[in-house]
């Protein structure tokens, strides 16, 4: 395409994102003049261009929503601020998957001293099926909370960025509020019971 493509400086990018004008054309010169830097990033600690083009999204809303707060004071660039963000959200995630991970090994774990029969793996399969039916029916807000927390490994502020309460104490409460309403539905059933403390470490 013909043309020079539009640059902008540190104080022209602040001011469009502060006074939301020509935001999309700086957004695009974002992209062209960072992406490279900080998916090598990503490329260098084990992820990969689709983790790439996710964080840079994730690190796009979140530099643009602390520009908005009045929270990006200029004590360094944009570019290494940028930098600073993308390796914080990465080595999140990387933690958030270790989590996943860990979790899901125990609970595999947990019931290797079963013989891997094919009921057995039925029996499993159903346990699970069976405690999603009950989560459902919690509620749409008690449903997201135990879901991001067990099975997604969100932390509590992660939580709280997706819900319309005040701070993580209230998701706090909320959530040890739902995991017991869970656990009271459960209880005359043992081994869905027993199921639900393996997979949520009790």
């Amino acid at each position: 395409m013909a043309g020079t493509k539009e640059t902008f400086s540190d104080a022209e990018l602040i001011s469009c994102f502060m006074n939301n004008t020509r935001t999309d054309a700086a957004l695009r010169f974002m992209y062209r003049d960072h992406f490279d830097l900080l998916s090598r990033y990503v490329f260098n600690n084990s992820g990969n261009e689709q983790d790439a083009e996710d964080i840079f999204q994730e690190v796009m809303v979140a530099f643009i929503n602390l520009v908005k707060a009045g929270r990006f004071r200029g004590e360094s660039s944009i570019k290494t601020f940028l930098f600073s963000l993308n390796k914080n959200i990465w080595l999140n995630e990387l933690k958030r998957r270790g989590r996943a991970v860990a979790r899901e090994e125990k609970y595999e774990r947990l019931n290797d001293h079963k013989e891997l029969t094919a009921d057995s793996i039925m029996e499993l399969r159903q346990a699970k099926n069976d405690l999603m039916k009950l989560i459902d029916e919690l509620g749409e807000a008690c449903k997201k909370i135990l879901l991001l927390y067990y099975f997604e490994n969100r932390s509590m502020k992660e939580i709280l960025a997706t819900l319309p309460y005040e701070n993580e104490q209230v998701v706090r409460n909320k959530k040890s509020k739902c995991l017991k309403k869970l656990e009271m539905n459960v209880s005359t059933n043992k081994a869905l019971y027993r199921q639900l403390k393996n997979y949520l470490h009790g």
